[in-house]
């Protein structure tokens, strides 16, 4: 598969690059997606809930009455989970929610997201670019010129590039990564990817699997 580099002004720069196959014309495995974002999803939680307990409630340990004779159903001290000031049973406690996949199916899921933005036409490959200041009305127009305003679009640019990421932060429906931290969420949350050439190049170079000897 082959696509046309389009320069900055969003103009046909008359070059192509040439899509590897192994990397952009898969079959995409649903359930690799399925497994590295969950896993994903699962990193980022913080894991520090917790509530109060009995051992963690303020009060006597006394028993509030004695065990027979009152009428009563008999009862423990204040804190019993079943009385409005006792502690909480079985509360959640601060744990570790984070999730491994070996790197093949990390990678295999990253190829199967790509392969769908480029079967379906939503993977626009730009010459490698910069911006001095940084300027959300300017990055907007590089978005029109590519017929993106209205989409979501994951830029993936080559290096970090901190004047783009500051001219995307107030257009929601932009976000903006350096392509060694692209995740299978950035390209699947997005309806089109613009991605740098330079950054093509590496993708290719990580996630491209040789050909078998006969």
């Amino acid at each position: 598969m082959d696509l046309e580099i389009i320069q900055e002004d969003g103009a046909a720069s008359g070059q192509t690059v040439t899509l590897d196959s192994s990397v952009f014309n898969i079959e995409p495995n649903d359930h690799v997606i399925w497994l590295d974002v969950k896993r994903i999803q699962a990193n980022q939680r913080q894991g520090t809930h917790k509530t109060k307990e009995r051992s963690d409630v303020r009060g006597s340990r006394r028993k509030l009455y004695r065990q027979k004779g009152t009428g009563n159903a008999r009862a423990g001290d204040a804190k019993s989970p079943i009385r409005q000031t006792g502690g909480r049973a079985h509360g959640p406690r601060p744990r570790s929610y984070s999730q491994k996949v070996n790197k093949k199916t990390s990678r295999l899921a990253r190829r199967s997201a790509l392969s769908y933005k480029a079967q379906n036409d939503a993977l626009y490959v730009t010459e490698d670019f910069s911006m001095d200041t940084p300027s959300t009305g300017d990055l907007r127009s590089l978005l029109s010129l590519h017929d993106l305003s209205d989409s979501k679009v994951l830029i993936v640019t080559t290096d970090v590039e901190k004047e783009i990421y500051l001219s995307a932060r107030n257009l929601s429906k932009v976000n903006v990564r350096e392509v060694q931290s692209l995740s299978t969420i950035d390209v699947l949350d997005a309806d089109a990817v613009l991605m740098q050439h330079g950054a093509l190049n590496y993708l290719t170079d990580l996630l491209a699997v040789a050909p078998q000897a006969a």
